[in-house]
């Protein structure tokens, strides 16, 4: 009974007109996405949409305005769990990252339909479009850029294969070398590489990188009779 108490046909209509602006607003975001063949297209951002709409819309009639902007809090902190899923790790590379953060405004175009602000939400799908859309050309104009020049800003990880018996050396090596050229190690790990052997991945901080002095550390460590093989990748694309 308490169901049937709740409904009030003025909220039902207010409710059905965010929700329904949600759908619109995250099915715009998808169609380019899908139309792109991203991991997350049409039907991901309308429900991710959607859904935001629908936790803000509930919170602002339970709670009022004060309600709604916790649950906004919390759509914002949890859409990353989402978005942490289409992120990738491949060679070094990073991507995915500008899927996870359409899903991410996908999210907030919803939250604002689900808050009655149905034109903020229309005026935020036309910037998340025009993000992906708009400055694509710039993205590909800034990329085809040769990457011949003795000095170019990319971040760059340093890989070493190693046996298992030699892993301190081999870092400590690693580390020696990268010292002598004056590049910080952002990041360090260890992987099993197979049965007996570990891969040593170093992430160098984003500066900048003359490649020929990569090439040369790397057959520096080819050298070394502990070293099976060494290579280094940069990471220019997101």
């Amino acid at each position: 009974m308490q169901a049937l108490q709740n409904i009030n046909l003025a909220s039902l209509a207010d409710s059905v007109l965010s929700l329904s602006a949600a759908f619109v607003m995250g099915g715009l975001i998808g169609l380019e996405r899908q139309y792109r063949q991203r991991t997350a297209g049409l039907r991901t951002n309308v429900l991710v949409a959607v859904g935001a709409a629908i936790f803000v819309d509930m919170a602002n009639r339970l709670g009022g305005s004060d309600g709604a902007v916790r649950v906004v809090a919390y759509v914002v902190s949890g859409i990353g769990f989402l978005g942490a899923g289409v992120i990738m790790r491949e060679e070094g590379s990073v991507r995915g990252l500008n899927t996870a953060a359409t899903l991410w405004a996908s999210a907030a175009v919803g939250a604002c339909a689900g808050a009655d602000l149905v034109v903020e939400s229309f005026v935020g799908t036309l910037f998340v479009l025009a993000a992906n859309t708009l400055l694509r050309p710039v993205v590909n104009r800034i990329n085809r850029q040769p990457m011949g020049t003795a000095s170019v800003e990319v971040s760059c990880t340093v890989y070493v294969i190693a046996p298992r018996e030699h892993q301190k050396l081999a870092m400590s090596q690693l580390h020696t070398l990268l010292e002598q050229l004056h590049h910080p190690v952002r990041d360090l790990a260890v992987h099993a590489f197979g049965e007996h052997e570990v891969e040593i991945e170093a992430t160098l901080s984003a500066t900048s990188v003359d490649g020929s002095e990569l090439d040369g550390l790397v057959a520096r460590l080819k050298n070394e009779s502990y070293v099976q093989q060494a290579f280094w990748s940069p990471s220019t694309t997101e």
